[in-house]
């Protein structure tokens, strides 16, 4: 049961309706993570402009699923897990890499190295080594592409964080973030 429940027609302030208004108009739903972090038109306008932000970025947004996945992944967030499982499968990305993903793991080396530069990222708090960097530069990825991948790796810490912390009633096919981990 959720500890923050998703915002309804009834108690959503006027600027979040707006916004989500205008989802529905292009997903056809509101996810309940928007419905929730709605409740706070700020949070709500920050939410999606990072978003649009990062998506005019140079990563691809197949990799920018791929980084929320392993994100999510270190920090337990089935509802992100489940939400980029199925936006990475609408990329054209097979649902087998997506399962790997969430372990920081790609059968691409490229893409390997990002995920990998994600984890650490989180696992260090950012503390990463000058070799540790080097390695994603060495895969092909220069200087912007690194800052992308570590606001990509913040982008869904904030959504990790909102949806574990509130308990977000996931709305997308269940994917456990951690269910291959003893593998």
């Amino acid at each position: 049961m959720p500890r923050i429940e998703a915002a309804t027609i009834a108690n959503t302030p006027a600027a979040s309706a707006t916004l989500l208004e205008g989802v529905q108009k292009k997903m056809g739903m509101v996810p309940n993570l928007f419905k929730t972090i709605a409740h706070s038109p700020a949070a709500l306008k920050f939410y999606f402009s990072q978003g649009e932000a990062l998506a005019a970025g140079k990563l691809s947004a197949g990799l920018r699923h791929q980084i929320a996945l392993v994100t999510s992944g270190v920090n337990n967030c089935d509802y992100c897990a489940s939400a980029h499982t199925l936006m990475g499968k609408g990329t054209g990305l097979q649902v087998e890499e997506l399962t790997v993903n969430l372990l920081g793991q790609s059968s691409d080396a490229k893409v390997q190295a990002a995920l990998m530069f994600s984890k650490l990222l989180l696992e260090t708090q950012g503390h990463v080594s000058a070799a540790q960097v080097q390695a994603v530069k060495d895969a092909g990825y220069d200087d912007a592409a690194i800052m992308e991948i570590i606001a990509n790796v913040a982008a869904t810490v904030y959504t990790n964080l909102v949806n574990n912390a509130s308990g977000t009633t996931i709305d997308f096919p269940v994917v456990k973030a951690r269910a291959l981990e003893t593998v």
